[in-house]
């Protein structure tokens, strides 16, 4: 075999070697990219727990924190002893209720049609997920028997969206977890007929079901169970509402710089005196340095001052004034001067 039939057949190796790769990523689990993905909008179908389309059945003290709803049937039975918490309100075959039902299908459509970003087991447990749109095998059923772990990457805006063509089917115990920011809100389950949740499972998101919603004993939902066609059944279940943080931007702003009037105090601060505003033009004068609150001399430059002598200088005079007041300095300079004229005579 010559040298570029050796070359060629390895590199169609190493080549089928990163298809291999790549595909057992995608199809086995493991962490997955993250994707950039829109939220789907639920409209006033964001406002219930529970919505039915033929009707709602309840056994135990379930308990929703969010609306009940169904339309356009007209059943609603096990309420109570069922609780809708305030300020939940049950809305039965209204208008509130259909134009909820009206966007739940509108949110049911969009997440239907968007483009996944990878292909998962049919079994989600013990799968680390990253943002994106899921789906398992041509579509087919999903399950989960275990832990399903999605990751926000430290992103609360992460949107989740799981497809299938079939049924959802959770196994008793099964749990949903959200880390690293992912929200509860931005998790979408969009099923195309039946959706089952295991005895006492732990779910998260927003279940968006073709036809019926079965949530078994003891189930707890952080989210939504939302049908279009068929009824919702639940039994002794808590219905949490789900996690949605806004972090709002954090803006610092600057107090507008003001101007005291004459004769207004002025609150310093730790360590300082509070002193007060003079009137323009009758300035208390200097302060004597070393010496706070202790008033100087100021006023306009004097221009007919005799020199000073020899050996006179400011500082000097300004302790004599300090010591004898303004007349006795002013006697003891002029004799000072005139016992100087005498020694020069």
């Amino acid at each position: 075999m010559n040298v570029h039939a050796r070359l060629s057949r390895r590199g169609g190796a190493a080549l089928a070697a990163v298809a291999v790769s790549i595909t057992a990523l995608l199809t086995l689990g493991g962490t997955a990219t993250a994707a950039i993905v829109a939220t789907v909008p639920l409209g006033t179908s964001a406002q219930y727990a529970v919505l039915g389309g033929s009707d709602v059945t309840n056994t135990g003290a379930s308990i929703l924190n969010g609306s009940l709803g169904v339309s356009p049937g007209t059943s609603i039975t096990g309420f109570p002893p069922g609780i809708v918490v305030p300020p939940g309100t049950t809305h039965q075959t209204d208008t509130a209720a259909a134009q909820a039902q009206s966007a739940l299908t509108a949110g049911y459509i969009d997440a239907a049609n968007r483009p996944i970003t990878a292909t998962t087991t049919a079994d989600l447990a013990n799968l680390n997920l990253q943002a994106g749109v899921y789906a398992g095998p041509s579509h087919g059923a999903l399950s989960l028997t275990g832990p399903l772990v999605l990751d926000g990457a430290g992103d609360s805006t992460s949107v989740f969206i799981f497809q299938t063509n079939s049924s959802l089917i959770t196994a008793s115990s099964s749990t949903v977890t959200l880390i690293n920011g992912a929200q509860e809100c931005n998790v979408f389950w969009q099923v195309g007929s039946d959706a089952t949740l295991g005895t006492g499972s732990v779910f998260r998101g927003n279940l968006l079901a073709l036809n019926a919603i079965t949530v078994t004993t003891g189930v707890t939902v952080h989210g939504r169970a939302l049908a279009r066609n068929a009824g919702v059944t639940l039994d002794t279940d808590t219905f949490v509402a789900p996690s949605c943080a806004v972090t709002a931007p954090t803006t610092t702003t600057s107090p507008p710089a003001t101007t005291a009037a004459a004769g207004t105090p002025i609150t310093a601060g730790s360590g300082f005196t509070p002193r007060t505003v003079p009137p323009t033009g009758t300035g208390t004068g200097l302060t004597s340095v070393g010496t706070p609150g202790v008033p100087g001399v100021v006023g306009p430059p004097k221009t007919d001052a005799t020199p000073l002598a020899q050996g006179d200088s400011p500082g000097r005079i300004l302790i004599v004034v300090g010591l004898f007041g303004a007349t006795g300095a002013a006697g003891l300079v002029a004799n000072r001067r005139r016992m100087q004229a005498r020694d020069r005579a």
